[in-house]
C-alpha cells in the first residue's frame, strides 16, 4: 500500500492483533449504551437517544425531554456521557477495519485500497461530529432554550451515522471479498493464517 492510514504507526502484526480488541471493547460500550437506552424509548421517542439526536427543533426536543422525565432525563445524560467513549471506540474500531481490509486488497484491487484508506481517515470525522452533537444535546438537557442546539445535534447526526455506516459496509463487505479472493488464489489458505488481509 502506498497509501497512508491513520494506524501507520503500528506493524501490520500489531494491527491485526488490535483489532479484535478494539470490536470487543466497541461493542462491549455499546450493549451499556443499549441499557442506559432502554428507558428512553416511549411514544415521542421510540428509538431513544437517537430520536433526541434526530430532534431538529426545539419544541420537539423539549416534548422528548418532558415525556422522559426527570429519570430519563439522567438516564440520556449517562448515554451522552459514555457516548464520548464508545465514538472513540466505534471510530478506533472502524477506521482500523477499514485499514486492514484495504491492505488486503492492496494487491489485486488498488482503487478498492484506496476507497478504504480513506474511509479510515473519515471516521475520525465521524468522531468529531458525534463530540459536538452530544454537546449540543447536553445543552438541551442543561435546560437550554436556544434554537440552535437540536440543530446542531441533527445536522451532526446526520453525515455521523452515513460515515459510519458507509465504513461498516466496506469494513465488512470487503473482508468477506478480500478472504474469498485470497482462498481462490491459494486454496490451502483455509489452513494458514496469512498476514495479506
Amino acid at each position: 500500500m502506498t497509501q497512508r492510514h491513520p494506524f501507520e504507526w503500528l506493524s501490520p502484526v500489531a494491527q491485526k492483533r488490535a483489532f479484535p480488541a478494539l470490536l470487543i471493547f466497541t461493542l462491549a460500550v455499546q450493549v451499556g449504551m443499549g441499557v442506559l437506552d432502554v428507558p428512553l424509548g416511549t411514544e415521542v421517542s421510540p428509538l431513544g437517544i437517537v430520536s433526541f439526536e434526530f430532534a431538529g427543533n426545539l419544541s420537539f426536543a423539549k416534548t422528548i425531554l418532558e415525556a422522559w422525565g426527570p429519570a430519563g432525563q439522567v438516564y440520556a445524560g449517562l448515554s451522552l456521557g459514555l457516548d464520548y467513549l464508545f465514538l472513540v471506540a466505534y471510530a478506533s474500531c472502524i477506521a482500523l477495519g477499514c485499514a486492514l481490509v484495504a491492505r488486503g486488497f492492496s494487491t489485486w484491487a488498488p482503487s478498492l485500497s484506496t476507497v478504504g484508506v480513506f474511509l479510515s481517515w473519515t471516521q475520525g470525522g465521524a468522531a468529531v461530529l458525534d463530540a459536538v452533537e452530544n454537546f449540543a444535546l447536553i445543552q438541551l438537557l442543561l435546560g437550554s432554550e436556544r434554537a440552535i442546539w437540536p440543530a446542531v445535534a441533527k445536522w451532526c447526526a446526520i453525515p455521523k451515522f452515513l460515515i459510519v455506516a458507509v465504513g461498516l459496509v466496506y469494513m465488512c463487505g470487503g473482508a468477506v471479498a478480500v478472504v474469498a479472493a485470497y482462498r481462490r488464489a491459494d486454496p490451502g489458505a483455509r489452513t494458514r493464517s496469512g498476514d495479506d488481509a
